[in-house]
Formats: C-alpha cells, sequence, structure tokens
C-alpha cells in the first residue's frame, strides 16, 4: 500500500544554520518524525498565496502550532500580550483550511491550528491566558496538564473514554466564543476548551486540540490522523 501524504503547515523564520543566517521555511522536526513513525510521507506546505492548490495532491493536513493569529481576522484589536501575527500564513492557511474542508480531506489542528479552525468558523480567542493558569510554561519549554474528555468523541476514541488524559502544552491563547458547528470534546481543570471536533464525529475527520501531541511520547493523536488519510487514499484503490 502507498503510505499516505501528510501535508503540515510550515513557518516563514528568520534562521541560522551552519554559516548561514537568512529567511527559511521551517517547522520543528517532531511533527515530521510522528507523521513518519505514524507511516505517513511528511510534506512543508510554505505561508505562501496558492499553497491550498497542493490539497488535491494530499490524503490529510495538520495545522501546526506557532504565533498568534491576527485578532482582526475575528474582530478585535490587538491585545497587548498578542505577538509574532503573520498576516501571510494567516491567509495562506485559511486558504489551506477552506480547500481541506471542502474536499473531505481529515484535518489534526494543532495549538494555533486548533485557534484557525475556530476563527475560519466564526469564533473568536481569548488573547492572553493569566500565567497562573498553567497554559504557558517557561519559554522554550513544554509543561503538562490534566484534560477532561467528552465521552463518546472521536477523540475520546482515539485517547480511550478513561475520562482523563495528561497532555503537553504551551500556549497562551485559548478559545473565547465556539465557531459554527464545531463541538468542544475536552476542557482543562479551568474551564479553558482543550479539543474540538466539527460535527458529530460521523463526518469526515476535523480533531483539533490546543495541546501538543507532536512532542508527547503518546502516538495515538497523530497516528489516527495519518490512519484516517491511509483509508481515505486507498478508498477505491
Amino acid at each position: 500500500m502507498t503510505a499516505p501524504v501528510i501535508g503540515l503547515s510550515a513557518y516563514s523564520e528568520s534562521a541560522q544554520w551552519a554559516v548561514w543566517h537568512a529567511p527559511a521555511v521551517l517547522l520543528p522536526a517532531a511533527y515530521v518524525r510522528q507523521v513518519a513513525a505514524a507511516g505517513g510521507i511528511p510534506v512543508l506546505l510554505p505561508p505562501l498565496p496558492g499553497a491550498a492548490e497542493a490539497v488535491s495532491r494530499l490524503d490529510g493536513l495538520i495545522l501546526t502550532g506557532g504565533g498568534d493569529i491576527g485578532p482582526s481576522r475575528y474582530g478585535e484589536s490587538p491585545h497587548p500580550r498578542t505577538t509574532r501575527v503573520s498576516e501571510p500564513r494567516d491567509a495562506a492557511e485559511l486558504e489551506l483550511l477552506g480547500a481541506a474542508l471542502r474536499t473531505g480531506l481529515p484535518v489534526l489542528g494543532i495549538c494555533r491550528g486548533m485557534q484557525l479552525l475556530n476563527v475560519a468558523h466564526g469564533g473568536t480567542l481569548r488573547q492572553h491566558l493569566p500565567e497562573e493558569a498553567g497554559h504557558a510554561p517557561t519559554p522554550g519549554t513544554y509543561g503538562s496538564h490534566p484534560v477532561r474528555l467528552a465521552p463518546g468523541t472521536r477523540l475520546a476514541s482515539i485517547l480511550g473514554d478513561d475520562g482523563e488524559v495528561d497532555v503537553p502544552t504551551a500556549h497562551h491563547q485559548a478559545i473565547e466564543t465556539l465557531g459554527d458547528g464545531l463541538v468542544p470534546t475536552a476542557w482543562a481543570q479551568d474551564g479553558v476548551i482543550e479539543a474540538m471536533e466539527l460535527g458529530t464525529g460521523d463526518g469526515p475527520f476535523v480533531v483539533a486540540v490546543q495541546w501538543h501531541p507532536e512532542v508527547s511520547t503518546d502516538p495515538r493523536l497523530i497516528a489516527a490522523l495519518v490512519a484516517e488519510a491511509s483509508a481515505r487514499s486507498h478508498v477505491g484503490a
């Protein structure tokens, strides 16, 4: 069987390697390793106009973490702590997401990817979580906290219907108003929505989490996306 091709939205950042310091399109290697370990072929998608044309050649899409989404996208002014907004990335990823949803492509949103899914459906974001909530650890590190899973959801079927799991976390924004058609499927102890799905679970695979499964020792969530992409790619083959 042919391995499914999984698109990963990438950053445009200034980077340094060897003797070079220049603009680069990049993504933390943890995403690539997890997709490859699950049997997928990871392909980085740059934040450029027209990148959504690649969707027809993909079997699945992961919208990755990163900087904040421009508040104007959901009708608000920037909070003083809102940072690393990239209009080109916002535009490119919204196009990617729209194309993926129109074609029924399996989608997994991670951190910023979950927030993007919410904004795309008319939702709003809480632009800064209080430090004492435990969602944003020391910069450059990941924290950990438990989330409560909604039973009977696609997410619970992937991670187990035990009711609670510990997850790696690093975010300072969260869902404020939920977008149309989105269903919350996990919560932190302080009530912050930590996961959501599009629809009731019997439609296309569209799952989003606020935490970072790419750095977790639990491969099940990314493996589920790759498995769904594989099944879709071999229908009728």
